[in-house]
């Protein structure tokens, strides 16, 4: 039998029958928008993979990633705590490769599914700990890690090397194309073929994907849970032309990010092309994987989960986020906690499980997977560490569950900012870092009737405000690490 491990017993007919542990696959984009695929209303960018995934699955429209950027969120996803008591709060990189690692001490997802005797891998971009470091992917409950382990490195998709687990693999075909790079005094910004030179040889989310197949066919009759947190759609505009070629057909006036004086990525010829494109062949990877869990027969015994880290980039130049739509209605972007900023798409399919073509606006964010899956996979050893979460396990599975009282966020760059959901309610402040405490007023929007945080209500609703505030006290614990100035 696929997948055996003894997680409880049932008598039929006499006979002692073994559940089954199901497979767990966990997709990560990175910087894609609330409303960049179809099934969330996307007109111009392909996702039929995922389209098909929304049918087979439930759709969330008030899913929350962790943070506003990607190291604090994938803490809080990976923790399960809030970021007013995760570790990790904003993005910092350390020197020679890396992120400020994660502690030994924190439990994290793939600790838990380890101890339930899971098989597990990460594949993609880590972002929580340098090589070697105690944040390593290998230090914190990846039995197999594949990609970038620092989110710089990350910036470019055709770089001269990767990870496979602690060895660096080079890369030969690929003279490394910095994600930063930029044209040569005298280039000829009009001419397409200029662009050449920030096309490589070996695409690192081919690589990445390959990889994903392969750890699923050796571990075909163990349960495994896969952390694939892909680098797509995160800047740089860096795909294959042959990706480009159904864009390029549309006639969009696609004016060339040249990156001519500062800031940004690498240029990019079409550069509303290149963003789609990226997408969709994102959603292809995910479509081989739906196909050979098929070929498999994985499928029943599979849940996959896809999400996002954030909202969509905020460099217009590069990511034209009102071409595209990205957020729809929502305010604000990467970086921000207006809703744009981390109210992310969520897909779950479990067949038989979860019913399929479902749309569900419980509200619900990234700490809450921890709590989650230790349910839906029945797993015997307790919960000992601490986590913010409430489970989704009832409610997925379309049994009745509890409405939670609030969902807080904070995050240390941008100014600082802290975010409060309490039902229809929603407060923000920001400029936290910047203003003394006395100073700080915090926005009071009723996301029932307005989505775009358009109209401030914190004058009318005091009592709410005076509710949300002490929320804010209360959820804070303070970081000498990331310091929140106004509130420490």
């Amino acid at each position: 039998m696929k997948n055996l491990m003894i997680s409880c017993f049932f008598i039929l007919g006499g006979f002692i029958i073994a559940s089954e542990k199901p497979n767990v696959i966990f997709i990560l984009a990175d910087d894609l928008g609330y409303n960049e695929l179809g099934c969330y209303g996307q007109k111009k960018i392909l996702t039929p993979h995922l389209d098909q995934l929304a049918k087979d699955g439930m759709r969330f429209t008030r899913h929350y990633s962790g943070s506003a950027v990607c190291a604090p969120s994938r803490c809080v996803l990976l923790t399960g705590k809030h970021p007013g008591h995760a570790f990790i709060r904003n993005n910092g990189e350390v020197q020679p490769e890396g992120q400020r690692p994660i502690p030994a001490s924190e439990f994290t997802l793939a600790g838990m599914f380890k101890k339930e005797g899971y098989v597990t891998g990460a594949f993609g971009k880590w972002g929580l700990g340098g090589p070697g470091t105690e944040g390593d992917p290998t230090n914190q409950g990846f039995d197999r890690f594949f990609g970038y382990n620092c989110q710089r490195h990350a910036h470019s998709y055709y770089p001269d090397y990767l990870w496979s687990d602690r060895k660096k693999v080079p890369l030969a075909n690929n003279p490394p194309i910095a994600g930063h790079a930029s044209f040569p005094p005298g280039t000829d910004m009009q001419d397409p073929q200029s662009y050449n030179q920030f096309k490589g040889q070996e695409y690192a989310p081919d690589l990445i994907n390959r990889e994903v197949l392969s750890f699923i066919k050796a571990n075909k009759d163990n349960p495994f849970f896969i952390y694939y947190p892909t680098i797509i759609p995160h800047l740089a505009l860096h795909v294959p032309d042959e990706e480009l070629k159904p864009y390029l057909k549309l006639g969009w006036n696609d004016p060339p990010f040249t990156k001519a004086r500062g800031g940004g990525y690498t240029p990019h010829y079409t550069p509303r092309a290149a963003y789609a494109a990226m997408i969709t062949r994102m959603d292809r990877y995910i479509g081989k994987v739906l196909k050979l869990l098929d070929e498999l027969g994985l499928t029943q015994n599979t849940i996959v989960v896809f999400t996002s880290d954030n909202g969509a980039s905020h460099l217009k130049q590069e990511v034209d986020y009102d071409f595209f739509e990205s957020v729809g209605n929502l305010r604000g972007l990467k970086g921000s906690l207006y809703e744009g900023g981390v109210r992310v798409p969520l897909l779950v399919k479990w067949p038989e499980k979860i019913k399929g073509a479902t749309v569900s606006d419980k509200m619900s964010g990234f700490e809450d997977w921890l709590v989650s899956f230790h349910e839906l996979i029945e797993a015997k050893a307790p919960l000992s560490s601490y986590h913010d979460g409430r489970s989704l396990g009832p409610h997925l599975l379309g049994k009745p569950s509890g409405k939670r009282k609030f969902l807080y966020r904070e995050f240390s760059g941008y100014g600082g900012q802290q975010a409060v959901w309490m039902a229809k309610w929603k407060g923000i402040r920001q400029n936290i870092i910047r203003k003394k405490k006395a100073s700080l007023k915090i926005e009071l929007y009723d996301l029932s009737m307005d989505e775009s945080e358009s109209r401030d209500l914190a004058s009318r609703y005091p009592d709410i405000v005076s509710k949300i505030e002490n929320i804010m006290e209360n959820e804070h614990i303070p970081s000498s690490e990331f310091p929140m100035k106004g509130i420490d």
